[in-house]
């Protein structure tokens, strides 16, 4: 099993600068985005589609669906950081949710 460090700041400032409109959560090394879709079919959908790659990496985020709204943060809990897991799968639901968000 590879040990992920917590991303530098050096490291992570190209990373998340391709990640538009995720931001630092507050008190913790974790990134948040919020996803707005049409309705709760096609927020399900995404979350569906994000959960199964989640569990292919073995990586699952901490998420909230309320109709068509899911909250997502993103932490390596094993790493108590942000790691390349993180932005890996955050660069993935990116593309999940291209052309479905509001």
């Amino acid at each position: 099993m590879t040990t992920l460090a917590p991303l530098t700041e050096q490291d992570r400032a190209p990373l998340l600068a391709a990640l538009p409109g995720w931001s630092a959560v507050t008190g913790r090394d974790a990134i948040h985005k919020r996803f707005v879709f049409a309705d709760f079919n096609a927020a399900f959908g995404f979350m569906s589609r994000v959960a199964l790659q989640a569990e292919k990496m073995n990586h699952h985020p901490e998420w909230a669906n309320v109709y068509n709204r899911v909250d997502i943060t993103l932490t390596t809990h094993d790493a108590h950081g942000l790691t390349t897991r993180d932005t890996d799968l955050a660069r993935f639901i990116e593309e999940a949710a291209a052309g479905l968000t509001r």
